[in-house]
């Protein structure tokens, strides 16, 4: 089997050794081309030569962004039957998808499971979501969630490390820093009246959400990649309450219900529209700010390695 093995050398636990480690042992079941990633985007057009090229499996190193891309590269043509299957190695600070996968934390236990998936056949099919035209393998936000991950690239490009902490710190600043009166959502659905009045979306593809170190973030616990999309869209962004609904999330798999809270499980297909111009993110990457976005649940996708 042809293997493509994508590098993102400053992912936060790559280091040429552990890269040296792995590709030595992904021979020893594949034959293996290993291409490093040098700036935005590339991942997705190395996926894409990969694709076209016929390769059997793409072997993503690093976090969810270089995941994301890799993902977005192997559908640049859309879904068809010739699509490489997919192996996560996880690299990052978080690798939300990796572990929602159940894959191992460590990269060399994580490569050495690819590797028994390899030689038992064994692998799964995972639906996914896409923003617009853009694929998202675990999350995407419209509002808060989305000018956090802006907090949070902005400190990275200045040379700041990324942790969790830092994460949690750039969410209170953003929270008390933000627009809690006014509310710029409106969710449309096919067969559905509006429902308008909401303060930010958080749209989850499979549960957990995120972590934060070894604690799972669930504020949508139903969600899971054999179903559609899960919505979870506050209607205040009340202080007491906030703390409320982040106390539920980090608690365990008991869905919070509330006249104040629109929670939506299994969604095909909505649009979120905005009175303001605001922030969207998918797989914890800043994507820009938006009025409207088209969500849609695509089931079985993409083949994974596990």
């Amino acid at each position: 089997m042809r293997a493509l093995l994508v590098v993102n050398p400053a992912a936060t636990t790559t280091t040429a050794r552990s890269r040296d480690v792995l590709v030595r042992a992904l021979a020893s079941e594949l034959k293996v081309d290993v291409a490093e990633t040098s700036h935005r985007g590339h991942a997705a057009a190395l996926a894409v030569r990969a694709m076209r090229e016929g390769t059997d499996v793409v072997v993503a190193l690093g976090g969810d962004g270089t995941v994301n891309e890799v993902v977005n590269g192997l559908l640049t043509d859309g879904v068809h039957d010739r699509l490489p299957a997919l192996a996560v190695v996880p690299g990052g600070s978080t690798n939300v998808f990796s572990r929602a996968l159940g894959m191992p934390a460590h990269p060399i236990d994580a490569t050495g499971a690819i590797l028994e998936a390899l030689r038992s056949g064994h692998s799964r099919t995972v639906g996914l979501g896409r923003a617009d035209d853009r694929w998202f393998t675990f999350n995407a936000g419209l509002g808060f969630d989305a000018d956090v991950v802006h907090r949070i690239e902005r400190r990275r490009r200045a040379g700041e490390p990324t942790s969790h902490s830092r994460f949690i710190r750039a969410a209170v600043a953003q929270f008390f820093t933000s627009d809690r009166r006014h509310p710029a959502l409106t969710l449309e659905r096919p067969g559905h009246d509006p429902v308008d009045g909401l303060h930010f979306a958080l749209i989850t593809n499979t549960a957990p959400w995120t972590y934060l170190g070894d604690r799972q973030v669930q504020p949508s616990p139903e969600a899971s990649f054999e179903t559609g999309l899960d919505l979870f869209a506050p209607r205040t962004m009340r202080t007491l309450f906030t703390l409320r609904y982040v106390r539920r999330a980090l608690m365990g798999t008991t869905p919070l219900r509330s006249r104040r809270l629109l929670r939506v499980h299994d969604l095909t297909e909505f649009t979120l529209r905005a009175s303001r111009p605001i922030a969207l993110q998918v797989d914890g990457d800043w994507l820009g700010e938006r009025d409207s976005v088209r969500f849609r649940a695509v089931p079985d996708v993409l083949r994974v390695i596990v």
